[in-house]
């Protein structure tokens, strides 16, 4: 066990079913993709999966030759193939070097990654990762790769890439697996390149919904431990049922709850569903949700939201949103996973009736007031999450949440006719400068 990983101290039973499916996947060298809706806790659930000391015990019994592999693409500054290999490299080197593995090993797989990065050739280094991969099957350890976050890479995957994975599964016989996390299934990420034929014989797509009640509070226990906080059950049950198992909508709503709590203020029930909702952060999220969404998936959930039934047509069009759990059936009626999500639906149309408005909201002024600071020179993106959300070690940031404020306020920038305007400056950040 990790002590350094919260995750690592969760119940052996935490998400047990989606566990219990990776794991038989994963024994029989499958490659899987996990899928939920964006920030619904699958990474929150790959660091159970790989540093809890019984996982293999439990859903690989038959399995003493697995070994995980984290490559997560949060880490990946620029969006690129080659960058991609280079991390995925370096990763395979620190999980090796952190292993009990013959000592002769650990040196020729680090030797073939200094190599490979003196040429910064991207053939050279996608060849080293092969014989580095190769190697480790041949003293019959079994890879798997966990590429967390592979949306991130969308814009940048071509049908050489994939051809690249396929590769090095050819290449090692079939011995390593590969895990996709993703907000969206391959071949609708990007469907250029992952046709739904093709990945039939390459990965298996499993569904992360949203935690249960049981694992909701799994997760809660975790932050009042860190934080020595002291919740009420009729709390505990507010955030719970507010947030439907989104492992978002409850991190946020206990951060809103300890900046309370340091303030001396301790809503109840409704009040507190109030508080969490008008929070800019909770809007911030639903939006991101929202976003992400296909037309199809949104006139479904506009039309639950209001009451209507809906065609079995519009629910094949739309079968992500049961897919995902973000739409369920309770008492025979159609339910949204989340009652903050289904507030956040119900202001659609009056925010479309009052899209006049030119006020910048807090955050909005935060960032703001930060690229004016520095007029006509880049502000980096790592500089906007740490000014405009100081509380990001706690929860993280997406870059969603950050190019969706910076949309807000260049769209009331021009709104207000002001001598400013916001200029992206590609992989790194922003300025403001004059018109």
């Amino acid at each position: 066990m990790d002590k350094h990983v919260i995750e690592a101290g969760y119940p052996l039973l935490f998400r047990e079913d989606t566990a219990k499916a990776l794991g038989e996947q994963l024994q029989h060298q499958h490659s899987v993709e996990l899928v939920g809706l964006k920030r619904v806790g699958i990474n929150n659930f790959i660091r159970f999966f790989l540093f809890h000391e019984d996982i293999k015990k439990k859903y690989m019994p038959h399995d003493g030759h697995h070994f995980f592999i984290l490559v997560d693409l949060n880490d990946l500054i620029e969006r690129e193939i080659f960058p991609f290999w280079r991390l995925a490299f370096k990763r395979i080197v620190d999980a090796v070097e952190a292993s009990d593995f013959d000592p002769t090993i650990k040196t020729k797989i680090s030797n073939l990654f200094v190599a490979s990065i003196q040429t910064g050739d991207l053939f050279l280094t996608y060849d080293g990762v092969r014989e580095a991969l190769s190697l480790l099957v041949t003293e019959n350890i079994y890879p798997t790769l966990f590429l967390t976050r592979f949306d991130r890479l969308r814009a940048s995957v071509t049908q050489e890439f994939f051809n690249n994975l396929r590769g090095l599964k050819d290449a090692t016989n079939g011995k390593i697996s590969y895990v996709f996390t993703s907000y969206r299934e391959l071949d609708a990420l990007v469907p250029s390149v992952f046709q739904r034929k093709n990945l039939s014989l390459f990965s298996t797509v499993l569904y992360v919904t949203p935690l249960s009640a049981k694992d909701s509070r799994t997760y809660i226990e975790s932050y009042i431990n860190k934080y020595k906080l002291s919740l009420k059950e009729e709390t505990i049950k507010t955030i719970v049922d507010s947030a439907g198992g989104h492992v978002q909508y409850l991190q946020l709503s206990l951060v809103i709850l300890h900046e309370l709590y340091q303030k001396d203020m301790y809503p109840e029930g409704k009040d507190l569903v109030d508080t969490i909702l008008v929070d800019e952060r909770i809007t911030l999220q639903s939006e991101e949700l929202w976003e992400n969404f296909t037309e199809d998936e949104k006139n479904v959930l506009m039309k639950i939201s209001i009451g209507k039934k809906i065609s079995e047509d519009e629910k094949e069009r739309a079968i992500y949103l049961w897919n995902t759990g973000c739409i369920h059936e309770a008492k025979g009626k159609l339910r949204i996973f989340s009652p903050l999500f289904a507030a956040f639906l119900e202001e659609q149309d009056k925010k479309a009736k009052d899209a006049n408005g030119v006020e910048f909201s807090k955050k909005e002024h935060m960032l703001f007031s930060l690229l004016q600071t520095k007029v006509n020179d880049i502000c980096e993106r790592e500089e906007i999450v740490e000014f405009v959300w100081p509380e990001y070690k706690e929860y993280g940031v997406s870059d969603w949440s950050v190019d969706r404020l910076v949309a807000r306020v260049r769209s009331k920038l021009k709104k207000q006719k002001g001598k400013y305007e916001i200029v992206t400056v590609r992989t790194r950040g922003y300025k403001l400068t004059s018109k």
